[in-house]
């Protein structure tokens, strides 16, 4: 009798060894590929089991969770949804997360392991940390600025504080309620395929994603490379520059919006936007130099986030004379984010330097407590202090005295430079209205903010769309923002 119960014991052992065995490789070996598995629900489940952390601005969420008390508990909200959406992006339950509720996903979430005083020990018990929060370093005033600036024309605005690469404001326009794809109905379907099919693509960041001709606000980095290489000495010397200017190698005559651009010095033609001048400039500064210019200000850049990426802003560097007169007045193949042309005009309020732009100033646990911050930004020279402080002189005559008197602030000292952008097949589209300009407010000690502004649509007639007229007004309203926060 003692040996049957010997064998049963055996086989009952060996079953044993069997189940935990079997249990170790599902649970241990196999964990990855189950929980990948896209029929399994309990990470979906735990994912929205709690509320998501937030997103602030000026101090306040602009973001929150809804209880809907079914099996994926919490979904998104937003707080003036279109307003932040550039910023913000969408998390929703179906499509996943993009911008900040991307990049910051881990921190929102609560699966940051800095989120937690004892990690290892959540490891073990798979506990879910509150989600933490992602503090933002717009300016509330500047961005609704920005918004309702562009009044739902097609269009995007960039603003940054130029000492330190703080992104003040990034607003696009048309744009979209995030809130419509927050949960998992079937009105959340309905919304991805109405703004997925929008012509106007209202989910598009074109202050970021987005990159354009930048007409004649290129002629900044123009003159700063024709300054920083010497070709110009002297800013109200007279230039050898015809007009028209015929292109190298070609019959093609380029002209002028304005008149009496013919010779005109540096300051006078920067003034007035004369193309002649600044395209002759840009082929008598040469290739090399003027593509290692715009380098140095941020063009043909794959690197940069902030923390999502940006489209690369480019100056094609394989051009021959006639491409290249054409670049350097922001035409041919150069292109642009608002965000690049935002860097270009801190550069000049900022002595030639030019931050990295962020938009999180730090991220924090529930309660507050700081998790992690920006850190210092590496610093760019993107020319001479001696050309920036030449080129803030410029910039602000335009305003006193120019094409940009739009975007003038009483009490302020503000520069500026307009641009026009053709585009389209034989130039005929609608012009780009562009503006990039940066402010000092009377008791300050540097410029506050740096702004560009691009308009697409500018819904007037097609000889009255300019940089000055359309463009300005917006930027002087994301200016007087800045200027009037206390932070």
């Amino acid at each position: 009798m003692a040996r049957y119960i010997r064998h049963a014991a055996c086989f009952c052992t060996l079953l044993l060894v069997a189940l935990l065995v079997n249990a170790t490789r599902v649970q241990v070996v196999q964990a990855r590929a189950h929980g990948e598995n896209p029929a399994n629900r309990r990470e979906a489940i735990a994912r929205y089991s709690r509320e998501r952390g937030d997103i602030l601005v000026g101090g306040r969420p602009v973001t929150g969770s809804r209880d809907t008390g079914e099996q994926l508990r919490y979904e998104r909200t937003y707080t003036d949804g279109p307003l932040y959406a550039p910023v913000t992006g969408f998390a929703s339950q179906e499509y996943g997360t993009s911008f900040l509720e991307h990049t910051e996903d881990s921190v929102l979430s609560g699966s940051d392991p800095l989120l937690a005083p004892f990690p290892l020990w959540n490891d073990f018990t798979r506990r879910r940390n509150p989600g933490g929060n992602v503090v933002t370093t717009l300016n509330r005033a500047a961005q609704k600025a920005a918004f309702h600036g562009l009044g739902g024309r097609k269009g995007a605005v960039a603003a940054v504080e130029p000492a330190t690469g703080r992104v003040l404001a990034l607003a696009s326009s048309p744009s979209y309620d995030p809130a419509a794809l927050s949960g998992n109905d079937p009105r959340v379907g309905r919304a991805w395929a109405r703004l997925n099919e929008d012509v106007d693509r209202p989910m598009l960041n074109r202050a970021v994603r987005q990159t354009y001709p930048p007409g004649s606000t290129f002629k900044v980095v123009t003159a700063a490379a024709a300054l920083d290489a010497g070709v110009i000495k002297d800013v109200d010397a007279p230039t050898d520059s015809p007009e028209p200017y015929t292109l190298p190698g070609t019959t093609t005559s380029l002209t002028n919006e304005s008149e009496g651009c013919e010779d005109l010095s540096l300051r006078e033609a920067f003034r007035w936007s004369c193309n002649t001048v600044f395209a002759k400039l840009g082929v008598k500064v040469g290739v090399g130099d003027m593509t290692a210019t715009a380098h140095a200000f941020g063009f043909n850049d794959n690197s940069l986030r902030i923390p999502f990426s940006v489209a690369r802003s480019t100056f094609d560097p394989t051009v021959d004379k006639a491409q290249l007169a054409l670049s350097s007045i922001g035409q041919y193949n150069t292109r642009a984010t608002p965000l690049q042309m935002a860097m270009v005009s801190a550069a000049v309020a900022n002595g030639g330097q030019i931050r990295t732009p962020y938009l999180v100033e730090r991220t924090t646990t529930d309660d507050g407590d700081t998790v992690a911050t920006a850190g210092s930004r590496p610093v760019r020279q993107a020319m001479y202090p001696a050309t920036a402080a030449r080129l803030k002189e410029l910039m602000a005559q335009v305003v006193t005295e120019g094409t940009g008197t739009n975007a003038a602030i009483p009490g302020a000292v503000v520069g500026g430079k307009t641009g026009t952008a053709q585009h389209g097949i034989g130039n005929s589209g609608i012009p780009y209205a562009w503006f990039v300009s940066w402010a000092q407010g009377e008791r300050d000690l540097e410029p506050k903010v740096a702004v560009a502004v691009v308009v697409e649509d500018a819904s007037a007639v097609r000889g009255d769309i300019t940089g000055g007229g359309v463009a300005a007004p917006i930027a002087r309203g994301v200016m007087e923002a800045v200027l009037n926060s206390r932070y």
